[in-house]
């Protein structure tokens, strides 16, 4: 029998325990066909903490209960970090053969640079825009960019339209994008929750890629709104509001920010008709000091509201994901923030895949059972804001 191994990766408590395939001479293809009614059969007799166990027994199925179709028709695959973790954004880039963009908030992971530089050394074309600063000035970007550019890749700031573009996507071969809440960082990929949409619907891969083109070409980009894709800035809060606005039995929210009032008013209109409301919130962990009041006040008025709200932090929160009866979902870039909706470049997308919605429906939960209850300090009390948090994170701020 051809060898293989395992590893288990055990990160700083209280992350969870992460299994992971060792390439080798084997390909992972074959490691699954090879393996998985046993790897099934050891994951339904042993616990992984941190990690539902039905999600790694789809991980071995070559991803195909991720995977469904949309309403409307669109293709579509869930990625879920950290139980999915770098490999599969590698694996996706890998699938490039012919051209290859990058649109991202912060790149600072070694794998997914070199796989940009071995992308580019099978001759992919590849194009790179990253974001230049953030919101507070920090400069993430700079060293990633020098090295794309010392490599020889074609890479560019974003646009000067948008004061940041909080963006993550990839477009592979014109056949398949990436639309994600994560970075490309390391911490991304072991300690935080995030998701990522795979649309293989051609209507969907053409707006990224005509989206990509106007910010490199820095021209004007008027998006068909009705595809799917939720773009910020166009009418972001309007398409997040309708979403909210179709709940018929409860929504569940997995946000870390809340600073708009159109989108906390029409979670108080859905309360008051009778929908159930559920919030996942971090607490204070990377919201900014001047996010702190309009968040804390939004938290307690939902509270007072009768909404449900826990703090995540098994887990560091960084995922934007609103899933209305079970049955739907919005996920992208853009937090609950009026400058996610009305000044920066943001994207999102739909999804009622029935496979796609079973797998957030399944992590919403886990995430929901390892959360606490939390009841928001006063905004005003700045001595009550640290109470039960996760130590501070230089890096891990929700701009």
């Amino acid at each position: 029998m051809p060898r293989f191994a395992v590893r288990v990766v055990l990160p700083t408590p209280p992350l969870p325990e992460q299994i992971r395939i060792v390439r080798g001479e084997w390909t992972v293809k074959k490691f699954k066909q090879a393996f998985h009614g046993r790897l099934i059969a050891l994951f339904k007799t042993t616990t992984v903490p941190g990690f539902p166990v039905q999600a790694w027994c789809s991980n071995w199925n070559g991803c195909l209960m991720n995977s469904g179709i949309s309403s409307m028709g669109h293709q579509q695959t869930l990625l879920v970090m950290p139980n999915d973790g770098v490999e599969a954004v590698l694996d996706f880039i890998a699938q490039a053969r012919h051209e290859l963009r990058l649109k991202q908030f912060k790149l600072e992971s070694e794998a997914v640079e070199a796989a940009l530089q071995q992308a580019q050394a099978r001759g992919v074309l590849v194009r790179v825009m990253l974001n230049p600063h953030t919101s507070g000035g920090d400069r993430w970007n700079d060293a990633a960019f020098e090295r794309l550019k010392a490599s020889g890749i074609d890479v560019a700031w974003t646009s000067e339209c948008f004061p940041v573009t909080h963006e993550k996507s990839i477009v592979v071969d014109n056949t398949a994008a990436l639309i994600s809440t994560f970075n490309l960082s390391d911490k991304y990929f072991t300690e935080t929750r995030d998701y990522g949409v795979i649309t293989y619907a051609q209507v969907a891969i053409d707006q990224v890629i005509a989206g990509f083109e106007a910010d490199w070409q820095r021209s004007f980009f008027s998006p068909d709104l009705s595809i799917g894709l939720v773009w910020s800035s166009f009418h972001s809060r309007g398409q997040m509001a309708r979403v909210i606005d179709a709940a018929k039995e409860r929504i569940w929210v997995q946000h870390p920010k809340y600073v708009d009032s159109v989108i906390l008013e029409r979670l108080l209109t859905a309360r008051n008709r009778g929908v159930k409301v559920r919030v996942l919130c971090g607490g204070k962990h990377g919201i900014s000091d001047w996010d702190i009041y309009d968040t804390f006040s939004s938290l307690r008025i939902m509270e007072g509201a009768g909404v449900k709200i826990r703090r995540q932090k098994h887990l560091k929160l960084h995922v934007k994901m609103i899933i209305i009866d079970t049955k739907s979902a919005l996920i992208g870039s853009m937090n609950i923030d009026r400058s996610a909706f009305d000044i920066r470049r943001e994207l999102g997308i739909e999804t009622d895949a029935p496979e796609v919605i079973a797998r957030c429906v399944e992590f919403f939960n886990f995430d929901w059972q390892q959360a606490s209850k939390y009841s928001p300090p006063d905004p005003l009390d700045p001595a009550s804001h640290e109470q039960g948090e996760l130590a501070p994170d230089p890096n891990f701020i929700h701009d």
